[in-house]
Formats: C-alpha cells, sequence, structure tokens
C-alpha cells in the first residue's frame, strides 16, 4: 500500500514526545497553525480571515468593537459616541494611547488612517468591503474628540466602524505596508512569507497586559498535519480543522463561525446570463448530500448570505429544493432559445478556504455535470481567487463560477448586501436596480423600516436575481494546546484576539 507524503508527516509529527517539543517555547509563548500562508499583513486587508486572525485587534486596533458574545458595539479606540444629526458622529477617542511606532493618537491620526483607507489606490478589503463609495469629512474639535460626517449617512457608523483598523499616521499611503505600525497589544516582528510570522507584546499598550509574550505564526495545509502538531504540543491553536480531525473532545470545539458558503455565477457570459441556467445550477446541487459526509452534519443549508441574528435576515427564504428533474427542464428550454448551455463553464475555486473544499467542488461539478451542465474546476490560491473575483472582471473572462465563503458577525445586513449585491459592489454579480433602490433605501434606514428592506432585497436576490448558489451556514473546529485556556467564538474565523489566551497554572 502506498503511504502519502502527507499522513506520513502527520504520523511523525504525531510521534514526536511532547516533552521536547514544547522545551523549544518558553512558558508564555504560544504556536498558532494556519491553513494557508499569508499574502499581506497590511490591515486595511484585515477583513480578509486570514490576515484578520493575525493582525485585527492583535497589531491594528478599531475605534469600536463588536462583542460576539452579545452583539453590542463596545468602546475600542473610541471611549463614546454620539449622533450629533442624520449624517455626523462625534466620537471621543482614549486619551494616552501611542502607536508601536511612537506615533500619538489623536484625531488627526485617525483622519489620516481612514483617508487611506479610503484611497482606491490601495488594495483594501475593508474599503470595498464595508464602505464603498462613502466619503468622509471631518471636524476636529479637540485632540481627541472628532466629529465624522458620511455621504450617504450611515445610521450605524460606529458598528461599522469595528471594521476598520487605525494604522499609524506614519504609515505609507497608496502601498501594502510590510510591517504595519498599530496601538494593539502587540507589534510585529517578524514576516517571512515563506516560513512565519512573529507578533510581541507591546510593553507600552494602553489596556491591560496580555499573558501571552510571542506569539508564531506558521502554515501548513493539510488539516491531519494542524491536528497533529497541536496533539504532539508543537503548536498551540489549530483554528480551523477538519471535521475528520476533530477526534479529541478534551481538545476539539465546535463553533458557529458565521461563515456562509456560496458559488457567485458570473452573470456578464453566456450561458450564465440566462437566468434559467442559474436556477438549473441551485435545483442541481443534492445540499443534504454534504452533511454528515463531507462537510459537519451541523451545517445549515443556506437561503441567503447572512446569517438569522443579523439585522435584515429574511425568516420566509427557504434553500433551493435539489430537483434535477427541473433542472433538465430548464436548461432544455434555455437550449431551444439559443443559449449554449453545453459550453464549458469554469469553476474558480480557493485552496484551503474551509476544510475539504476540494471534494466539496469536485462534488459539486459532478452534480452539475449530471443534469448536462459542462463545469470544470481549478483550485487556485487566495490571491489569485481575490483578482477573479473582484471588480473590475476582464471584459472576455470565459462563463465563470467563483467559490465564496463570507463573514458576517457584525449585526447588520448591510456588510453584507453592499458589497455583495448592489450594482457597484466590489464583488458584485448583480446588475438590477429595483434591488439598487432596495438596498440605497434600506442602508438609510433606521429599524424597523431597515430591516423591512434589507429583507425584501434578500428575496429579490434570491427569486429574481439569481446570482449565486447559496450552500451553507458553515460550522468551524478548532484544536486548542490543553495547557492554555481558550475557546473559540463565531469571531473566531476572522480575528483570533491574543490578549484572550490564559494559561493553565502549571
Amino acid at each position: 500500500m502506498r503511504i502519502s507524503p502527507l499522513f506520513a508527516m502527520a504520523v511523525s509529527l504525531a510521534l514526536v514526545p511532547s516533552s521536547h517539543v514544547h522545551a523549544q517555547n518558553s512558558a508564555r509563548a504560544v504556536t498558532i497553525v494556519l491553513p494557508e500562508a499569508l499574502q499581506t499583513v497590511e490591515p486595511c486587508q484585515s477583513a480578509v480571515s486570514t490576515v484578520g486572525r493575525v493582525i485585527k485587534q492583535n497589531v491594528n486596533e478599531t475605534l469600536t468593537e463588536l462583542d460576539p458574545e452579545t452583539g453590542a458595539i463596545k468602546p475600542r479606540l473610541a471611549t463614546s459616541w454620539e449622533r450629533l444629526d442624520d449624517d455626523t458622529w462625534r466620537f471621543k477617542l482614549r486619551e494616552g494611547v501611542k502607536f508601536h511606532d511612537g506615533a500619538p493618537f489623536d484625531a488627526e491620526a485617525v483622519i489620516a488612517s481612514i483617508n487611506r483607507t479610503m484611497d482606491t489606490t490601495l488594495t483594501c478589503m475593508v474599503r470595498n468591503k464595508f464602505f464603498g463609495g462613502v466619503k468622509f469629512t471631518f471636524k476636529v474639535v479637540d485632540p481627541h474628540t472628532l466629529d465624522i460626517t458620511t455621504d450617504p449617512a450611515n445610521p450605524i457608523l460606529p458598528t461599522v466602524l469595528g471594521t476598520m483598523t487605525i494604522a499609524s499616521p506614519n504609515t505609507k499611503v497608496g502601498e501594502a505596508s510590510r510591517s504595519p505600525a498599530g496601538t494593539g497589544p502587540y507589534k510585529l516582528t517578524t514576516w517571512d512569507p515563506s516560513q512565519k510570522i512573529v507578533l510581541e507584546r507591546f510593553d507600552g499598550y494602553w489596556g491591560d497586559k496580555p499573558e501571552v509574550e510571542r506569539a508564531t505564526y506558521v502554515w501548513r495545509t493539510e488539516s491531519a498535519v494542524q491536528a497533529a502538531m497541536v496533539a504532539t504540543g508543537e503548536a498551540d491553536i489549530a483554528p480551523t480543522i477538519a471535521i475528520q480531525d476533530a477526534t479529541n473532545p478534551a481538545t476539539d470545539f465546535a463553533y458557529p463561525n458565521s461563515e456562509t458558503s456560496r458559488i457567485r455565477i458570473g452573470t456578464d457570459q453566456a450561458p450564465l446570463n440566462d437566468v434559467r441556467v442559474r436556477k438549473a445550477l441551485n435545483l442541481a446541487v443534492n445540499r443534504e448530500a454534504f452533511r454528515g459526509s463531507i462537510l459537519s452534519k451541523d451545517v445549515i443549508p443556506a437561503s441567503q448570505l447572512v446569517v438569522s441574528t443579523i439585522n435584515g435576515y429574511n425568516p420566509d427564504l427557504k434553500p433551493w429544493p435539489y430537483d434535477p428533474d427541473e433542472a433538465k427542464k430548464l436548461l432544455a428550454a434555455a437550449k431551444a432559445d439559443g443559449a449554449p448551455v453545453d459550453k464549458e463553464i469554469r469553476l474558480i475555486s480557493r485552496t484551503n478556504i474551509f476544510p475539504n473544499v476540494t471534494e466539496t467542488m469536485e462534488a459539486l461539478v459532478q452534480m452539475w455535470g449530471e443534469v448536462g451542465l459542462n463545469v470544470k474546476l481549478q483550485m487556485l490560491e487566495v490571491a489569485q481567487v481575490l483578482k477573479l473575483g473582484t471588480k473590475p472582471y476582464a471584459p472576455d473572462r470565459p462563463p465563470t463560477l467563483v467559490i465564496d465563503q463570507h463573514d458576517n458577525n457584525t449585526g447588520d445586513a448591510s456588510f453584507t448586501i453592499l458589497y455583495k449585491y448592489s450594482s457597484s459592489g466590489a464583488q458584485s454579480d448583480t446588475n438590477d436596480p429595483q434591488t439598487d433602490a432596495l438596498i440605497k433605501e434600506g442602508t438609510a434606514s433606521t429599524n424597523p423600516k431597515r430591516r423591512e428592506l434589507y429583507e425584501q432585497a434578500f428575496a429579490r436576490i434570491q427569486q429574481v436575481d439569481v446570482p449565486d448558489v447559496m450552500l451553507f451556514h458553515m460550522v468551524g473546529y478548532t484544536r486548542v494546546n490543553p495547557r492554555l485556556i481558550f475557546r473559540p467564538s463565531i469571531a473566531t474565523n476572522s480575528e483570533l484576539q491574543l490578549a484572550q489566551i490564559k494559561f493553565k497554572s502549571s
């Protein structure tokens, strides 16, 4: 029998004596093993989960912060806020705070950081995902009081600012930082893109001193290897292991990871520009076949790109049913009208976007093939997928499906619907004036009208626009070394705050 190299590696790790491995680390250092290498450490990219797990709230903090347990917005670098009028909010900023490079944290620093984020010469997922075409203007009331005006008005601005990391005013504008300076409890001291990242505790931090003195991040693509590294003590946390490797109840913890998986449909090219083909793609997918096999039994078939706890979620929508016969009828009707349903469609999937993603994509290709569609799978790294799946799209791109996994644990559908479904959204394949109108009016409204308009928009997206194949609200598994006190939460997928890690008494 042939033994795969990756399996052999996992076995060899499992045989390493744990006492030997623990001796490599100081008592107050941790090693975290990730499934992917970071392509950047730019804080403006912290909306990408791989970056956010390392940078957000560890190196670069936000003005406000969402409590994952309660959903309430709480102070971080801003201590309080009030709405002055429809367009303007006043923020009181924390005093006595310094950036890692010695620059003072004040109103001018916040202005510089927001302006840098909104500069379109910088590749910035935070801007694309949460702020789009928003225009900011500022008034400095005093060094630690700042009035922020937005156009259009944003009735939940304190919540939205919980997504925007604040960088030192000394950070270069228009280019990605390789050594970000923030105000967080840790400073980045090493970034070796091929090997590791090291964060060291920042002794000048304004808040409580965390127990972890140093964190080293490494990456291994195989979930079995990640899990084995924690089992042997070579690592302390593996945030995203696969279900088949979460075998030890004492160290492995399931959590709702706030991610929703879907396949985005490039609606600009035939045959995908025919809504009957898009409906057929949905009807051909047997979602129940994935549960408890390739994916966890706890994943939930999704009807929309937000979860039920998000303001704007439509409780009346149901996941698409599995009906391959109806899918075949729709394709036949489209073909009769001239749609080239036999044309090759490429499926772009991101390596390690979630455990067992390759097997999931292969199963989807088979299901679509069974109803007569010709889909070919391409597995690519994160940077390539983000480029192909973010505007501007190539005008001559072939008919394309793109894997997408969206994290919204921020309490409001605006964090999803603008970015993913408005005509101007950076990762949108929807171009529907009626959907745009619902989104625009909802975003400018407060509850209950805001919630009602977003619910209407999600219904129209699912039933009329059909720009995606919704898959699942996902579940994550984390393995934690027994020497630590740490439990994953809904936020763990997008940020992993080192300050929340404690050590058990020896």
